[in-house]
């Protein structure tokens, strides 16, 4: 935001369809209201991502956006800018590229339109941003530049991402589940990735992982949405029923206040690893296809386990060479090994 914002600002950002990039989004809207406290921030976004938003105290209101992906619906996204121009916003964000997403801001009349410049989008964008990758190689890092003027650095800290938890909603999602608060220290697993399962490490190394947990105690607890209900049930059965298996069960905003009771979080490159970092907790991030440079959890709780082959980032959803290496030969033994030492718990948490 410019330098002459003022409290009676009002910001649209059209926010990401991807659960992680809504999480690494928080820094941005952290920025805008370093800036000017009092500004509102809404955010239109996919339906799926709005529990994330409930979630971030700096946002006034989500807003869904009913559009499956890749669906144009020129005049459905006229009708709803129409609808959204009665409120006065000041300026729209748009941290999406396509050219779509930038019909909503435009008819909605919204002064300053700001975005990259993404699928060739002259007149629909009146602030236009050019992305150097070189110069912002990180998803926050590009988000924040749109939410500060193009002449002016980076903030010298980017603002982590930070969840706030409902700890009624925890207490009724754990009795709506017939448990009990944790007995013992918690294992939280993320065995999926909806990208695809070049970002998947095998099933079986989670089970050894799940096993090594629970021969010394510990609760292990699976998350996933539906999608990784198979994958989910799979890794419980290798460990004969005695994990604790969410997968399917939860809605995201409760798989958010039910990870916060974990005492570490294992999980691949995906929007619940970014969850897990967004609530502080002691985190395993296991990176295969894609760069931990480039989609980094924010936290200095977490350790990054990656092999930086020769064929790594391909950024692929399946090993275009076949034998997945780059995640195969991350062993359970060396993600214990962060986690435990002879026995003993090492990870400690940093307030």
């Amino acid at each position: 935001m410019s330098a002459d914002t003022s409290a009676d600002d009002r910001v649209l950002v059209i926010g990401p369809s991807w659960v992680g990039d809504m999480v690494l989004a928080q820094s941005l809207f952290k920025v805008l209201k370093q800036q000017t406290p009092n500004v509102r921030i809404d955010v239109a976004a996919p339906a799926w991502t709005l529990p994330l938003l409930e979630r971030m105290p700096e946002i006034n209101e989500g807003i869904p956006l009913p559009f499956a992906h890749g669906n144009l619906h020129v005049w459905k996204r006229i009708s709803i800018g129409r609808e959204l121009k009665k409120r006065g916003y000041t300026q729209a964000i748009l941290l999406t590229n396509s050219l779509k997403s930038a019909i909503v801001p435009l008819a909605a009349g919204i002064p300053r339109r700001t975005g990259f410049l993404g699928e060739f989008r002259y007149g629909l964008l009146n602030d236009i941003r050019r992305l150097n990758k070189k110069e912002l190689p990180r998803t926050v890092d590009r988000f924040v530049a749109l939410g500060v003027n193009p002449k002016d650095p980076l903030p010298s800290a980017v603002p982590e991402p930070r969840l706030s938890v409902d700890s009624n909603n925890t207490a009724w999602v754990l009795d709506r589940l017939n448990l009990v608060g944790p007995s013992a220290q918690v294992m939280a697993l993320c065995p999926g990735a909806e990208y695809g399962e070049a970002k998947r490490w095998p099933i079986q190394h989670y089970a050894e992982l799940a096993l090594n947990a629970l021969r010394q105690g510990w609760e292990v607890w699976l998350f996933g949405s539906q999608k990784d209900a198979d994958i989910t049930a799979a890794i419980n059965a290798s460990t004969q029923g005695r994990c604790i298996d969410l997968g399917g069960k939860t809605g995201l905003g409760e798989a958010i206040d039910l990870m916060n009771l974990a005492s570490v979080v294992v999980s691949n490159d995906s929007g619940l690893m970014h969850i897990g970092a967004a609530l502080n907790k002691p985190l395993i991030a296991i990176y295969g296809s894609s760069d931990p440079g480039h989609t980094p959890p924010m936290s200095q709780q977490a350790v990054i386990h990656y092999l930086n082959l020769d064929c790594s980032p391909c950024f692929a959803r399946k090993c275009p060479l076949g034998h997945q290496n780059c995640l195969n030969h991350i062993s359970p033994a060396q993600v214990a090994s962060t986690i435990w030492s002879d026995n003993e718990y090492i990870i400690q948490r940093h307030e």
